[in-house]
């Protein structure tokens, strides 16, 4: 039995008796009073008495190297990855999102044996101190969906990892859509003609909204649950109304319209008709349309644009051979660029020669994600990529040469040969071999 799955048939057994509750299956489900699942874990980890070994360790430190090494992807985005239940790791991803804008990730774990999936989302620190991760959100253990509204611009990591020595192949999606329902029958982004921002007065001030173009008399709808604060008239706005956001708390106010037809204390529901479009107050010059404009509390007015826009792309089917996943590949052609995103107007990060081995972290459309043996890690175009199986040469070497885990001078001895061995690929000085015993490894060749 190997040493790891040895621990684990002591390990787990007792992180299962620190964790049971009642007879609830998953006692961390909807826990989030002061602690995150992951946070109710490590102290099941302390209370097991597990917390100072080397394995535990590791995985701590997993989590937090993750976050450092966080893969830049963009919405939408679907991969299918892999996590080797031996190894203690994490993956990350890096987005850029702006307020308002709705972030729903999912992960459907296919391990073999039931396990935990933590799934955190950060947000990167602004302060002048420091940029460190500051943790918003966590998903429930069984559904492995994270649901979030963004309240500020920003980079967003999310942080995926499973309990300790379980792990396999998951589905990860993420979507960035809008948060609130478009406020005009029939429309979306595209009759926005006039956006946030947009000089006014020649110049003396700036449009505080989004202005929604569509015939006289179309219906003008609630944007979200909420209650309205203000029914009137003014001189700039016309007929308007005010709403306060019921799950954000934010005003919403809708300006410029033919009549209301709501009061002041009525709670509405998004798609309630509120209004109907018009060009009342300062519009009468210009063609019917909503002034749709969104308020903060201790900020003012904020562009409603991205909690407005809902994109109609789709994620790329996955077309890369997902059999690789967890395995190593090695680059069957000289000079293949290492993206820093699957898309090949990504920076490049560094050019990969030929027989470079790679390990197979994820696949994504026809990409591979992959690190590299000296730890970096980007994407790769899978069609430029074969599986490291087959030798690619035979290499004759010093009787009792040490075969070691990493292409590294200091790095375990795993195994050792003597004379010639398969080689199946290379990087720097080593080469990647497998030994009589079936062992794989590095060797260093002058």
């Amino acid at each position: 039995m190997r040493p790891i799955y040895r621990f684990a048939t002591l390990i787990l057994p007792l992180l299962a008796s620190s964790l049971i509750v009642g007879c609830d299956p998953d006692p961390l489900r909807g826990y989030f009073v002061g602690q995150t699942p992951r946070d109710h874990y490590e102290a099941a980890l302390k209370t097991a008495g597990l917390a100072h070994t080397a394995l535990a360790r590791d995985w701590l430190a997993a989590g937090e190297r993750a976050l450092v090494l966080a893969t830049t992807v963009e919405s939408p985005y679907q991969e299918v990855g892999y996590l080797d239940p031996a190894d203690p790791r994490a993956d990350a991803y890096r987005l850029d999102l702006r307020r308002g804008e709705r972030l729903v990730a999912r992960v459907d774990a296919e391990s073999a044996e039931p396990a935990q999936f933590f799934v955190d989302l950060f947000v990167l620190s602004e302060t002048r101190e420091t940029r460190d991760p500051v943790l918003l959100a966590t998903a429930d253990t069984a559904s492995r969906t994270l649901d979030y509204v963004t309240r500020r611009d920003g980079i967003y990591l999310l942080r995926i990892q499973p309990e300790l020595l379980r792990g396999g192949r998951y589905s990860l999606s993420i979507d960035v859509s809008a948060s609130l329902d478009f406020p005009v029958v029939g429309g979306d982004t595209r009759a926005i003609r006039s956006g946030f921002g947009a000089p006014r007065d020649a110049g003396r001030r700036e449009h505080h909204g989004v202005d929604i173009f569509a015939p006289r008399g179309t219906p003008v709808l609630a944007t979200s649950r909420g209650r309205v604060s203000w029914v009137g008239t003014t001189g700039l706005g016309g007929n308007v109304v005010w709403v306060r956001d019921g799950e954000m708390g934010y005003a919403l106010y809708y300006a410029h319209l033919d009549r209301q037809a709501v009061s002041r204390g009525d709670v509405v529901q998004p798609g309630d008709t509120i209004g109907f479009v018009g060009n009342s107050g300062n519009a009468r010059t210009t063609p019917p349309h909503l002034h749709f404009g969104i308020y903060v509390r201790g900020t003012g007015p904020v562009d409603p644009y991205p909690f407005l826009f809902r994109p109609d792309e789709m994620a790329p089917p996955l077309f890369a051979n997902d059999r690789a996943l967890g395995d190593f590949v090695r680059v069957s052609r000289d000079a293949v660029p290492l993206h820093a995103a699957p898309s090949p107007r990504a920076a490049a990060m560094t050019e990969l020669s030929r027989h470079t081995v790679l390990k197979v972290l994820g696949a994504a459309g026809t990409w591979y994600r992959v690190s590299l043996p000296d730890g970096a890690a980007g994407f790769v175009a899978a069609r430029l990529t074969e599986l490291a199986a087959r030798p690619i040469r035979f290499a004759l070497v010093e009787d009792g040469s040490v075969v070691r885990e990493l292409p590294l001078p200091d790095a375990t001895p795993v195994d050792s040969v003597d004379g010639e061995v398969p080689v199946h690929g290379e990087f720097g000085r080593f080469v990647y071999v497998t030994t009589p015993r079936g062992r794989s490894g590095w060797v260093r060749v002058e």
